[in-house]
């Protein structure tokens, strides 16, 4: 029989208290017994029998680690304060969501401000998502050292500070420096705030949580132009990040006083000496090479030119770099390789891309259907996309709700893949022309897709790792998501600028050779100017074009959610118990688990090579 313990219930929410040791059962009831105090925090978390492991929903095969299950977080705060905490991380949330979208509109009047050249455009347009998208791993392996509370306040610390750097910028190299340390930090919030919840609350109760994001999510990338629209022409575009001082200020004071969550005494010098340096300086160097190549080409240099190709072949072979530092040579790894061992994670990951791939396409290609075929202002852009965003609110919340309930999380990705393809397939049968009946039922049916599949794979994750992996695993999540949606974004332009080439001799009969040649220079950064400025058969005929070449682009999102659709059959269910693993923080667990891996492994080698003799 296990051994049990007691654990204060301050404890549990994160105070200094007695240091527990013990292995239970998920099922089984506890009994208390004292062990003593330790010096160094451990990690705690569910362990089972191997007989019975894969049917908890947090152990992984063949890993013993410091255990305890306990009840739920959230049966040991008032509902008034999780609430209150859960209010702060949707802030958190929201504002780093809402500034991957809230310059959109105010790029051009900010280019025309700094006397921007067409790389400096294309540098205050990128330097957020590259810098969001590279420093995403980072953020969990440093929350499982210095524990979750200390690094989510930097990481607020740190996105309030490049929002200044921003608002007060007056040169361009200062704006994209301070978009660079913005989205490094935004990174750092979504992930740290979805990490934050699975320390708070059981895998069957996060769901609930986790769709308040994506309904946050949603939201947030809805109002980005039309905030973004409305500060540019009544006000200044510097109150696109001076927006986020007070809002963030008040995220940042309330998960200071309210959040109540394990913190580890973790000396500041060991723990950055227990940082995987080389992995992350390694992994951050592979994404900007591999994105740098994406975004530079057929923009910068033409796709075959040596720069492009190098960038992104140096970048692949960095990632190859990388992953043998994360498997032969980091202590504590990044990444860790193990994630990847297990058929269901690579599924859920797979999935994952897959779905970051078509949702991002509809929150950039949508309104450049809106503003450039059907020359809608950016604020009424914002205005038109309210269907998807609202279904894709209600059902990601209903999602949430249903998987709480129930505890099943299958049926939830079958029937958002499923919807998901269904409605961006129906965007390729867009018109270049006003239909209102295709806008709004094509885009509910799109965003109810959508909805499900924001918190469903990642609870499928999270039931399958290990407590002392949930950091990792949400981190290396997050990162997959930001990376397929980068390279999403660029496959769609290519189809795009492709298909658009392709009709340059109808359109260079229908307008002459001088005016074809300037669309598409004319039209970069959403500029309709001259395609309001032509007759009306000579506009038609370029909507007609423009509309042609994104439902080809509309064609490959389909079948990356079909693709997506078929991986997700493979998902397998795993009960999502209601018992809660606390998982601890600091350098002693991290050692502890590191050292019960190894002898874990030892020992099944062990047993193999006795099966075998």
């Amino acid at each position: 029989m296990a051994e049990k313990i007691d654990s204060d219930a301050d404890y549990v929410r994160g105070e200094q208290t007695s240091e527990t040791t013990i292995e239970a059962h998920a099922e089984s009831s506890l009994e208390e017994k004292h062990l003593g105090e330790e010096e160094m925090p451990q990690r705690v978390s569910v362990d089972d029998n191997d007989e019975e492991i894969e049917e908890n929903a947090n152990s992984p095969p063949k890993e013993n680690a410091v255990t305890q299950t306990v009840s739920s977080q959230s049966q040991k705060m008032t509902k008034s304060k999780t609430v209150i905490v859960m209010g702060a991380l949707c802030l958190s949330v929201f504002l780093a969501a809402l500034d991957m979208t809230i310059v959109s509109t105010a790029l051009p009047v900010m280019a025309t401000h700094f006397h921007a050249t067409q790389s400096g455009y294309s540098w205050m347009a990128s330097s957020y998502m590259l810098a969001n998208a590279s420093c995403t791993p980072f953020w969990g392996k440093l929350s499982d050292i210095f524990g979750r509370k200390p690094i989510i306040l930097m990481s607020n610390v740190l996105f309030l500070v490049g929002s200044l750097i921003c608002a007060l910028s007056y040169s361009i190299a200062m704006n994209i420096a301070g978009r660079a340390i913005q989205g490094a930090a935004g990174g750092g919030l979504i992930v740290l705030a979805n990490i934050t919840v699975s320390d708070l609350f059981s895998v069957r109760e996060r769901p609930m949580y986790y769709g308040l994001f994506g309904v946050t999510w949603a939201i947030a990338g809805a109002l980005g132009p039309i905030i973004g629209g409305a500060f540019t022409t009544d006000v200044t575009w510097r109150w696109c990040f001076y927006l986020n001082l007070p809002v963030g200020g008040l995220s940042l004071t309330i998960l200071t006083f309210f959040l109540s969550i394990h913190t580890p005494r973790t000396r500041i010098l060991d723990g950055l000496a227990a940082i995987d340096w080389l992995g992350v300086l390694t992994c951050i160097g592979a994404t900007l090479m591999f994105l740098f190549g994406l975004e530079f080409g057929g923009v910068n240099y033409p796709w075959a030119s040596a720069t492009v190709i190098c960038l992104i072949v140096f970048g692949i072979v960095t990632y190859g770099v990388f992953y043998l530092i994360e498997w032969k040579v980091a202590k504590y790894p990044t990444i860790p390789m193990r994630l990847f061992k297990t058929r269901q994670n690579i599924v859920v990951f797979a999935v994952c891309f897959c779905h970051s791939c078509v949702f991002i396409s509809g929150s950039y290609y949508m309104p450049l259907y809106f503003q450039s075929i059907l020359l809608a202002s950016p604020i009424l852009s914002g205005v038109y996309t309210l269907p998807q965003v609202l279904s894709l609110s209600v059902v990601s919340a209903g999602t949430g709700f249903f998987i709480r309930k129930v505890g099943r999380y299958r049926e939830a990705i079958w029937i958002g893949l499923a919807f998901m393809t269904l409605g961006y397939g129906l965007f390729i049968d867009l018109k270049p022309y006003k239909s209102w009946p295709r806008i709004i039922i094509y885009q509910l049916i799109a965003g109810a897709g959508v909805g499900p599949n924001f918190q469903s794979p990642l609870v499928a994750l999270q039931a399958n790792v290990h407590p002392s992996d949930m950091a990792t695993a949400t981190a290396t999540f997050g990162f997959i998501r930001q990376i397929a949606a980068a390279i999403a974004m660029v496959i769609g332009g290519v189809i795009y600028q492709n298909v658009f080439a392709q009709q340059k001799p109808h359109l260079e009969a229908i307008l002459g050779t001088s005016l074809t040649s300037q669309l598409p220079d004319s039209m970069a950064g959403g500029d309709t100017s001259l395609l309001k400025s032509l007759p009306t058969d000579q506009r038609d005929a370029v909507q007609s074009a423009m509309t042609f070449a994104l439902s080809r682009a509309w064609i490959f999102y389909t079948a990356m959610g079909g693709v997506g659709l078929v991986l997700g059959f493979f998902i397998k269910h795993i009960e999502l118990n209601k018992s809660h693993a606390i998982a601890k923080t600091g350098l002693e667990a991290q050692e502890k688990a590191r050292k019960e891996r190894i002898a874990a492994e030892k020992a099944a080698k062990e047993a193999s090579s006795k099966a075998e003799a």
